[in-house]
């Protein structure tokens, strides 16, 4: 593997982890599970999909998500990683030479209608939860436009498809400045992940809540988080907000919002934003049941 690879795997592992470990409201972490996602998982999620990622830029951006999804499938029973898939599967692509806001949207005017085939077929595998149904361009059926103008289609109700269709301006405008702040003011990596969770649920409602219980369920959960984060130093009231998310069988889970997190946190160890942090910061808040999963790229 090349220095590039190799560099590419390990900013692609750091993000999946760090946002993983990182004991954010609502999410699967260290301490907290769901019936059907364990932290486990997304430590093997992440090992399986790094290496893929890191050869992607030959492949064509439908097939690397597809293979990602058919790895992590093998590895773990549930969808752990469909959305930060979809994400950075495109942002890796870009040469090591180019900034990924200066390549971004070129790469994502020229995906065709074979990339949302794949993408389609990826979607359908993973199978992930409060999908629906669609007049055009449904995902029970074969795409017959573009990927990035299906995604078009879906933007409005799904924040990752906006990013598809906007050159990823949430990650670049708000998620990327949001985390630079927020890591240069507390120089702890944790902290800097709970305020860019709360500061993009703000932002941008949580399109997961809001395909699961409704529009006005994602607004008030991004109220909260702004009250949250306007609090005690940004951080107030986390256990409150976190047993409310949690409420109703973890459907107000911000899923989307920790995809969102992967990608910025990628964007910015990548270009240089902010400094990879060092492993054993990490490993430390990591229980010993969990390190058998981890994989040597710590």
């Amino acid at each position: 593997m090349s220095q590039n690879n190799h560099q590419l795997e390990h900013w692609c592992y750091l993000a999946c982890v760090m946002e993983a470990t990182a004991r954010k409201p609502g999410n699967v972490h260290p301490e907290a599970s769901f019936p059907d996602l364990s932290y486990a998982d997304f430590l093997k999620s992440a090992a399986v999909i790094a290496p893929l990622l890191a050869q992607s830029i030959e492949q064509p951006t439908g097939e690397l998500v597809l293979s990602c999804i058919r790895k992590t499938q093998n590895a773990v029973p549930s969808n752990s990683n469909l959305g930060m898939v979809l994400l950075l599967a495109p942002l890796t692509r870009i040469p090591a030479s180019e900034t990924i806001a200066n390549r971004i949207s070129p790469l994502l005017h020229a995906l065709t209608v074979e990339d949302a085939r794949a993408v389609y077929k990826a979607i359908r595998l993973a199978n992930p939860g409060g999908m629906g149904t669609t007049e055009a361009e449904d995902i029970a059926q074969d795409p017959t436009e573009t990927l990035r103008d299906v995604m078009c289609l879906a933007a409005e109700r799904d924040s990752i498809a906006r990013e598809y269709a906007t050159d990823f301006q949430i990650v670049l405008n708000t998620g990327v400045p949001a985390i630079t702040e927020y890591w240069n003011q507390t120089h702890c990596w944790e902290t800097a992940i709970i305020r860019l969770q709360l500061r993009l649920m703000s932002d941008v409602p949580d399109t997961l809540i809001a395909r699961k219980l409704g529009r006005a369920e994602a607004e008030e959960a991004a109220r909260r988080a702004r009250s949250v984060l306007q609090a005690e130093g940004g951080t107030g009231h986390l256990e409150e907000f976190d047993s409310w998310l949690r409420e109703q069988g973890n459907q107000r889970n911000p899923g989307t919002t920790a995809d969102l997190i992967v990608a910025t946190l990628f964007v910015a160890l990548r270009d240089g934003f902010i400094p990879a942090p060092a492993p054993g910061t990490i490993i430390e808040m990591i229980p010993p049941k969990f390190h058998q999963y981890l994989n040597s790229k710590f």
